[in-house]
């Protein structure tokens, strides 16, 4: 006996009655909260900056609409560029070498071999509960050749220890002090992602005879990999967002840090020092989009699988 196959059972239609409704306006009393934040403190500036952007103040006539014009200014501004190719240059240096201690930080931790691993952890991360402008000036001052912690080793020992506040070993300072500062907030992120690897892969990995550099590369960096997506992400952004420590430092080093010296330096000076509000917003629009570029493209390659 053959059975004929049936007809499959249409699918009701959604409801629409009360019941329905009461269920919606219960999802938009959860999401209206967090909606009508995001609006007022992100979508709004962002729409207000973009506004701006299409402005000119003119000593005649006031404000009037000029279009693109203030972002092809941009496109042609040398001082914008240089910052931009200086903080550029900074992510390169800085980024890998900030997330491989990190990483060799979070493998030390996880490995179960290291003496101490509790205050270990807790000395790796403290750097990032520091803030951000009181470690600018402590740095600061063992930077200083004069007065600080370089000065007196020089004229203690004898030492002729190079400025580190000079032209062309600031940009390095200020990589060591976000180093200092961010190396542990990565190693949480990388130790947080080793910590759910099953253990199940690493007594597979130690039956197949595999050593612990073979169980590293093998298991763990693969098994971590959108963590390691993350944090480069993650400091991608914070490199095009350099501000704080350059601004503290500048007035140890004025001749080494310019007042365009970084994209967002730049752009304060023009709004609060310059009064060039537009032309200022142009240049905050212009390194979002280049960031956001940046990062998704990051994103697309660190996700794609081998």
């Amino acid at each position: 006996m053959t059975l004929l196959p049936t007809a499959a059972k249409p699918v009701p239609p959604p409801r629409s009655g009360p019941r329905a409704r009461r269920n919606a306006l219960a999802g938009w009393g959860f999401a209206g909260p967090f909606a009508a934040v995001f609006a007022l403190v992100f979508l709004a500036p962002l729409a207000y900056a973009f506004y701006l952007s299409l402005m000119r103040d003119r000593l005649i006539g006031g404000t009037s609409f000029v279009g693109a014009d203030n972002y092809l200014l941009v496109l042609g501004d040398p001082r914008f560029w240089e910052g931009a190719t200086r903080v550029g240059l900074f992510l390169m240096v800085q980024v890998p070498i900030m997330l491989g201690i990190a990483l060799l930080a979070a493998l030390a931790i996880d490995s179960g071999r290291l003496y101490g691993k509790a205050f270990f952890r807790v000395a790796v991360f403290l750097p990032y509960g520091v803030p951000a402008v009181v470690a600018g000036l402590m740095w600061g001052f063992m930077y200083g050749s004069r007065f600080g912690l370089v000065g007196n080793l020089n004229e203690s020992l004898g030492l002729a220890l190079p400025d580190p506040l000079s032209p062309s070993l600031v940009l390095a300072s200020i990589g060591n002090v976000v180093t200092w500062e961010f190396v542990g907030y990565n190693t949480l992120i990388f130790y947080a992602a080793l910590k759910v690897v099953p253990r199940s892969l690493y007594e597979a990995a130690a039956i197949d005879g595999a050593g612990e550099w073979r169980v590293i590369g093998s298991v763990k960096l693969p098994a971590i990999r959108s963590a390691l997506v993350i944090a480069t992400i993650f400091s991608i952004i914070g490199s095009f967002q350099l501000f704080n420590e350059p601004s503290i430092l500048q007035s140890l080093a004025p001749n080494a840090i310019t007042t365009d010296y970084t994209p967002n330096l730049y752009t304060y000076s023009l709004a609060f020092s310059g009064q060039q509000h537009n032309y200022a917003a142009t240049i905050a629009i212009v390194m979002g989009a280049l960031t956001a570029l940046i990062a998704y493209a990051v994103q697309l390659r660190g996700m794609r699988k081998g």
